[in-house]
């Protein structure tokens, strides 16, 4: 003996579903076919490029701190802030080299500006150009070997140091006023944390 089960009617005053057609089934299975891509493609785009670009960006890092000597441009203006190095505008030939250990840090800058450009970076760290000391290399050996700077040549090269209170930066400075219209400046800044 079989028991059948009860089948539930159609509600009545309903009306019946007409049949889709084909084309009407074509056009959404084709509209959910695209939503899907989109939901599913867009998101895993952006995270593919996201991705390479933060690669990227470890890749420049990378670069950035493992280099063992100046580098050419601007430090960045969290550094320049931090060491009190401010670099004149106009400026060229802009280089910069940072070391940092559980003792000190230090920030080398080098950069040539014009005489106006040299007034604007000595009156920012409270120096007169009557200030610099003539044929005072004021950079230690160990920093120049660090960073490659030779002061045997043509000059006349003039310098000063300024030692502040830490945790504020102390700086050695050298200018070599060779081409007197656009003096050439290195610096080293030391901080100790």
């Amino acid at each position: 003996m079989t028991v059948s089960l009860p089948h539930q009617s159609e509600p009545s005053g309903t009306p019946a579903r007409p049949v889709e057609s084909p084309s009407r089934k074509a056009r959404r299975r084709a509209l959910t076919l695209l939503i899907i891509v989109l939901l599913i493609g867009v998101p895993a785009g952006y995270l593919m490029i996201s991705a390479d670009q933060s690669r990227d960006s470890g890749k420049d890092k990378e670069a950035k701190y493992s280099a063992t000597g100046l580098t050419e441009g601007w430090p960045s203006k969290v550094q320049r802030r931090l060491y009190q190095v401010n670099v004149p505008h106009p400026a060229d030939r802009i280089a910069y080299y940072e070391t940092n250990n559980w003792k000190t840090s230090r920030l080398y800058v080098q950069f040539r500006t014009t005489v106006a450009g040299l007034d604007s970076f000595l009156e920012a760290m409270g120096v007169q150009q009557n200030g610099l000391k003539a044929n005072d290399i004021a950079i230690a050996d160990r920093d120049q070997k660090v960073t490659g700077w030779d002061f045997t040549g043509p000059g006349p090269w003039s310098g000063f140091s300024l030692r502040k209170k830490n945790p504020a930066p102390s700086q050695d400075v050298v200018v070599n006023m060779s081409d007197p219209k656009f003096p050439m400046v290195y610096v080293v800044s030391l901080t100790v944390p």
